[in-house]
């Protein structure tokens, strides 16, 4: 296309809206420095609003009138965004059924969002010329400017302005030191500064690997040059991660840049420390911890290549690469890589379709990998590496289940969990009690007349914390004060039902006074940088008792732990949802690979009040592959996912009868038009969600299933324009995930 003037051009911009369309727009005066092209950064004025906006098309005509066109406010970028950056984007739109406009402002950093130019903040550091390591007689008369050389001296990679600064010398004495040709500076990015060039790649020697860890890499390493999606399944402590750090070796190498995933923003700091440990190349992390600046400053150093790895949490996904060699998604199994507001994206499954967009290889890793990944691997699309032994040679931990029903307990823990407490304890090691319950009680309850505290916001109870004393629903944050008396009979005899952290941890602290005791949950780590001082003083391997949920069970390596306890092993037994076996199965078996990593044999106590379960039994006995395939058959013969692909419209109002009437319109509606379509999907409900209310508000959904893929999306889409057309569905809120991982 070639205008003939700037008023032929048109700009299609994606901006921040619900709508999935664009909105056209002339151009301003000023232009890019390469012309229009798709990924410029614009201001647009938007109803009676200024907001940014992202150039999706370039257009030689619109359907809007021209006189009534508005112009572009101003550009913002001289150039584009990268290309690949932009496509993921538009994947993850039209596959998740998202608006591409708020799925492009959602995937950047917050300050791009707000107009900011795409620039890393620079700092400055001075170094010491070869003139200044022989300075003579420059400085004999001016010792402070004496003190400032020989201070920059210590530090062959020089000193940057702030830590002068905090030596006490001001800029006068740089700026005299320079002039006499003693001492230079350069500008470097916060993010990534650059280092000075070295011989090899590694900054220490790698780990000797065992003969499987040997293999695995070594088929790995075939992949480097295309597509490969490896499944690597490695029993917990077998070495996984040092198999990703001597993949990561050869993609640098190459000079190319790996991205690696975690769930959790706990695992990021010693992830970040080991991977910077090992390279001479800038590592940088990128996670919800950061500030704007922090954020904004690793996503450039990446889209410009000055960093060579990449660390991040769900989000990372979307962080743009200059030259991508090498995605790892660490715990792949893991909920956290799900979003679950907005666009409802898998980052687990973006990272596989970038992979492919990039032609590099993917690794997906897991002790207890979920059932699509094995799914997929079973079936010849994803190759199937195995670590079945663990490193150094340490044994697997022995699984033992401990029958509740009839003991006393104290916080929860029974006479069997305490006395190999002791024991453990007295014999100088550390013990992980594991409860996945933050709190000190699930609830409060009368024992006069069977009074529950109950959320008035949701279909929940209070869940009763001692610090502080209150009742705090986990599900909206309501929080109420500790009543002194039953509010339905008036009496007083008031008592905490089951265990959370707090209460566990209070026994413990009564049973085994002089042990020192670390609670971890998201209560005790809001502090900023609180649980990875947790993480260092356990690391430091005196005995003490570990109380935690599962920001203990993800992917962290004690080898002091000898003995894990599991103060509740039901909670996923007999739930509504399909998935919460598997779920659970996993979250078990990750926490009790804590146990037994190093010299000393690890032991695992399961507490429960179903000994004789099934599904538990061989979990416990036959370890989780036995159980994955028990369930993989289970869900064949059902017609679950992984055999069959669900899209679940959620909805909530004020009024439950508001949504039932829309959803009950929407799938008489659906089923009709899937008849006179022919298309094999079927259409469930509506149902009332399994949590009806939550926080005042009422919800609803209606369950989309079908063998194809691409079935699906087409009925996903011809539903969600039908609701985006009927007036009372303004009314309320609705969404559609695809993929959901949780039937809530």
């Amino acid at each position: 296309m070639s205008p003939s003037g700037p008023d032929r051009v048109i700009l299609a911009v994606a901006v921040s809206s619900p709508l999935k369309r664009a909105f056209d727009y002339l151009p301003d005066r000023e232009t890019p420095d390469d012309g229009w092209v798709p990924g410029v950064r614009v201001r647009v004025p938007f109803g009676q609003r200024s907001v940014i906006g992202v150039v999706i098309d370039i257009r030689d005509h619109s359907d809007v009138p021209p006189d009534r066109l508005r112009r572009i406010e101003a550009l913002i970028d001289r150039s584009p965004l990268p290309g690949d950056w932009l496509w993921l984007c538009r994947f993850a739109a039209r596959y998740y059924q998202h608006s591409l406009g708020d799925t492009l402002i959602g995937a950047m950093p917050s300050l791009l969002r707000q107009g900011r130019p795409l620039e890393a903040r620079t700092r400055t550091r001075w170094s010491i010329t070869d003139q200044g390591r022989s300075p003579g007689e420059t400085v004999t008369r001016a010792p402070r400017q004496a003190e400032l050389l020989a201070a920059i001296a210590q530090h062959p990679r020089g000193l940057v302005a702030s830590a002068i600064t905090a030596l006490g010398f001001n800029r006068a004495q740089l700026n005299a030191l320079r002039d006499k040709g003693l001492i230079d500076c350069r500008e470097e990015s916060v993010a990534a500064p650059l280092n000075e060039r070295h011989a090899t790649t590694l900054a220490e020697p790698t780990l000797p690997l065992h003969r499987e860890q040997s293999g695995v890499l070594a088929e790995l390493h075939q992949d480097l040059d295309r597509f490969q999606v490896s499944l690597l399944h490695g029993v917990t402590g077998s070495g996984k991660t040092e198999v990703y750090l001597q993949l990561i070796e050869a993609v640098l190498d190459r000079g190319r840049q790996a991205l690696v995933l975690v769930p959790e923003i706990g695992l990021t700091p010693q992830t970040l420390s080991r991977f910077r440990k090992r390279f001479n190349a800038p590592v940088i992390a990128l996670h919800s911890g950061l500030n704007d600046s922090e954020r904004l400053d690793s996503w450039e150093a990446a889209r410009s290549g000055r960093a060579a790895v990449l660390i991040g949490t769900r989000s990372a996904v979307f962080t743009p690469l200059a030259r991508p060699g090498v995605i790892i998604v660490d715990e792949e199994h893991d909920g956290s890589f799900k979003q679950q507001d907005s666009l409802r994206y898998h980052a687990r499954d973006l990272a596989i379709a970038r992979a492919q967009r990039h032609g590099i290889p993917i690794v997906l890793g897991s002790a207890t990998p979920s059932l699509e990944s094995l799914a997929r691997a079973r079936d010849g699309h994803y190759r199937h590496l195995r670590l079945n032994t663990r490193a150094g040679n340490a044994a697997p931990a022995t699984l033992s289940l401990v029958d509740l029903r009839g003991k006393p307990q104290r916080g929860g823990l029974g006479p069997q969990a305490l006395a190999a407490i002791r024991e453990h304890l007295e014999a100088q090691r550390q013990v992980l009690v594991f409860v996945n319950r933050r709190g000190f009680a699930p609830t409060l309850a009368c024992h006069q007349c069977g009074w529950l505290a109950e959320c008035p916001q949701c279909d929940a109870r209070m869940t009763l914390h001692r610090d502080p004393h209150r009742l705090i629903c986990h599900h909206c944050e309501q929080q109420r004060g500790v009543p002194d008396a039953c509010p339905e009979c008036g009496s007083a005899d008031l008592r905490p039902q089951g265990a959370g952290t707090e209460r566990t941890e209070e026994a413990l602290q009564e049973a085994f006074s002089d042990t020192r005791i670390l609670r971890i949950d998201r209560d005790s780590t809001r502090r900023r940088d609180a649980l990875e001082q947790h993480l260092n003083e356990i690391r430091q391997g005196e005995p003490c008792l570990l109380v935690g949920t599962q920001m203990l069970a993800k992917g962290h390596h004690f080898p002091h732990v000898t003995l894990v306890v599991v103060v509740n092993a039901d909670g996923g037994l007999y739930s509504a949802d399909f998935r919460a076996l598997e779920h659970s199965a996993q979250l078990l078996t990750q926490v009790a690979g804590r146990a037994g990593r190093a010299q000393h044999p690890g032991r695992v106590l399961i507490q429960t009040l179903h000994p004789e379960d099934p599904s538990l039994r061989l979990l416990v006995e036959e370890g989780y592959d036995a159980l994955a395939e028990s369930l993989l058959t289970e869900r064949r013969l059902a017609g679950l996912p992984p055999f069959r692909y669900m899209a679940l419209m959620r909805g909530e109002s004020a009024r439950m009868e508001a949504v039932i009437d829309l959803f009950t319109r929407a799938g008489e509606t659906m089923r009709t038009w899937l008849a006179e379509r022919g298309l094999a999907v079927h259409c469930l409900g509506p149902v009332p969600a399994p949590m009806e209310r939550r926080q005042n508000r009422y919800h609803a959904q209606l369950l989309l299933s079908a063998d194809r893929r691409s079935a699906l999306h087409e009925a996903g889409a011809w539903l969600d324009d039908w609701m985006s057309q009927q007036s009372d569905a303004r009314r309320l809120r609705y969404s559609i995930d695809i993929d959901p991982q949780e039937m809530y």
